[in-house]
């Protein structure tokens, strides 16, 4: 067990004032997580932050994410922090349905995301500023220095990047304070609910990568993006920026998996291939940017693809 796992432990202990159980939940790619049981039943969740992971680009600094999770605790969509620590939080533990990809693709799930984003996003403003191409930019560059292996024919895309971006920046939508990694896993059902954890990515971002995010990190098909920005806009006229934004994620989370195999990886999940992981975003991307409806997107018009 690392030294800032027990003394997180430690802490907890004194806090709570009586003795705890603590079981190391698999599953997180880059924190420690565990679950918390006191011998009277009550049970809680420890978060022990990395400053590795922040170090790296992997993450937003510490007390960032310390401080919108507070701010996601307080719109109800974030779970209730009980107490914080040094690089640590409790939160509260949510007796729930870990989503997985398949379940999100469903027509009730994709609604009942959409109207946990709008929640979110209506909350307090968080502490700091996200944009998906400034972390592809930040990413590259420390792949670059280090001397990390892209996989092939990446940076023939960047060329594409740019051109997404001045897409994106030519109607730009207000900021919202977004999670910005919304995988499943991050999603939990509570009864009729959905409940968002793990904010190490959050900023205030287009509400649009969001979903494109969601988009991209469970394979929604044309139809189904199209369902989840219905859902959320109430219309169809953000579907390519979107679908644009879907590309950005599955481009940028390629570095991801790439600069943390390459300088974190003594910090991986046993058995979970970093390297399969970014080789399967790239694929997705270069699909997309291969479609013919590409062009559509960048022009700003639905194609009849979608």
């Amino acid at each position: 067990m690392p030294d800032a796992v027990k003394d997180a432990l430690e802490l907890v202990t004194a806090w709570a004032g009586r003795p705890i159980t603590s079981t190391t939940i698999k599953g997180g790619l880059s924190h420690h997580i565990s679950r918390l049981e006191t011998e009277d039943g009550e049970r809680w969740l420890l978060r022990v932050l990395d400053p590795a992971i922040a170090a790296a680009g992997l993450g937003i600094p510490l007390d960032q994410e310390i401080a919108n999770t507070l701010r996601a605790a307080s719109t109800g969509i974030g779970a209730r922090v009980l107490h914080v620590m040094p690089g640590a939080l409790v939160l509260e533990y949510l007796d729930g349905v870990t989503l997985n990809a398949p379940a999100v693709r469903t027509p009730a799930t994709i609604e009942k995301v959409a109207a946990a984003c709008r929640r979110l996003h209506a909350g307090p403003p968080f502490v700091n500023d996200f944009s998906i191409f400034r972390k592809l930019d930040d990413l590259l560059a420390r792949c670059r220095t280090h001397g990390l292996r892209l996989p092939a024919g990446y940076t023939d895309l960047l060329p594409v990047v740019a051109d997404i971006e001045a897409a994106v920046n030519a109607r730009p939508l207000p900021t919202v304070p977004c999670h910005n990694d919304l995988l499943a896993e991050n999603l939990i059902a509570t009864g009729p609910d959905i409940r968002i954890i793990d904010y190490q990515l959050s900023g205030n971002n287009d509400p649009s990568f969001e979903l494109g995010d969601i988009a991209a990190e469970s394979d929604l098909d044309p139809d189904q993006v199209v369902r989840l920005t219905r859902a959320y806009f109430g219309d169809d006229e953000q579907v390519p920026r979107v679908r644009l934004n879907l590309i950005m994620s599955n481009l940028t989370w390629t570095l991801w998996f790439v600069v943390h195999q390459g300088l974190v990886r003594d910090r991986a999940l046993p058995g979970f291939d970093y390297n399969a992981e970014a080789a399967d975003k790239f694929a997705q991307a270069v699909r997309d940017i291969e479609d013919p409806s590409f062009g559509h997107l960048i022009d700003g018009r639905t194609s009849p693809t979608c």
